[in-house]
C-alpha cells in the first residue's frame, strides 16, 4: 500500500533524489524521498504560493513542511524571519531539518498534528499547502488552529486547487472569522490569505 504523505512512519523505501530551484535570487538545493510529498520536484501548488507571497518577518510556521521547500526557502530570503517547520512525517522533519542545514539557515523542525504540539504559541504567518488527500474534516482542523494561533495582524497562507475545493475553503475561513483575500488564481490553484477579522471598539 502507497504511503499518504501525512503517514507518521512512511513504509516505502527510503529512495532519496535531489531537487534544486531558484527563488527571489535564491539559488536553493533540497534532498527528497519517498513518502513525503512531492518526491524530487517544487510542486506547482506550492511554486505558486511562494510566489505570491509578500516579504515575511517575525514567528513564522511552515505548517506540514515536507521536506521543507517553504520553510527553508522563507529562511533564506527573509532573514528577519523565525522560521518554524511543523509535520506529522517523521521522514519530512528530517529532511526539513537536514535541508535547512544545506541551505545554510536556521530552523526549527517539530513533529506535531496540526498545531497540537506547539502550545499557545503566536505566529505572525502561517504557510501551508494543506494535505487534501486527508480529507476536509482534517484540512478545516488546520484552518481553524491557525486562526486560533495568529499573532495580531498575522495571516494564514494557503494554495488550493480550486477543483478540490477552494470556493468551499473560502466560506470557511468566512464562516469562522477570517477576511479572505485571493493574492493569485492560476493553473487551476488558488492562493488565498487569511487574516481576522478587525473588530471595532
Amino acid at each position: 500500500m502507497n504511503d499518504h504523505y501525512y503517514t507518521r512512519e512512511p513504509a516505502s523505501a527510503s529512495r532519496p533524489s535531489t531537487c534544486a530551484f531558484t527563488w527571489r535570487g535564491h539559488p536553493m538545493t533540497f534532498v527528497t524521498d519517498s513518502g513525503v510529498f512531492s518526491k524530487g520536484e517544487l510542486d506547482r501548488g506550492t511554486q505558486l504560493l511562494l510566489d505570491a507571497l509578500p516579504s515575511l518577518s517575525g514567528e513564522v510556521l511552515d505548517l506540514g513542511c515536507g521536506w521543507g521547500a517553504i520553510g527553508v526557502t522563507l529562511a533564506k530570503a527573509f532573514p528577519d524571519a523565525r522560521v518554524t517547520m511543523a509535520d506529522v512525517n517523521l521522514r519530512a522533519l528530517s529532511l526539513a531539518a537536514e535541508n535547512a542545514r544545506r541551505n545554510g539557515v536556521s530552523c526549527e523542525t517539530v513533529e506535531s498534528d496540526g498545531l497540537s504540539a506547539l502550545k499557545e504559541r503566536r505566529f505572525d504567518a502561517i504557510v501551508t499547502n494543506p494535505p487534501i488527500r486527508a480529507g476536509k474534516q482534517v484540512i478545516y482542523r488546520l484552518f481553524a488552529e491557525s486562526a486560533d494561533r495568529l499573532a495580531p495582524g498575522g495571516a494564514l497562507y494557503i494554495v488550493i486547487r480550486k477543483q478540490q475545493g477552494a470556493e468551499s475553503c473560502v466560506r470557511y475561513l468566512e464562516s469562522i472569522g477570517m477576511d479572505v483575500e485571493k493574492l493569485d488564481r492560476s493553473s487551476g490553484f488558488w492562493v488565498l490569505r487569511a487574516g481576522k477579522t478587525e473588530v471595532e471598539a
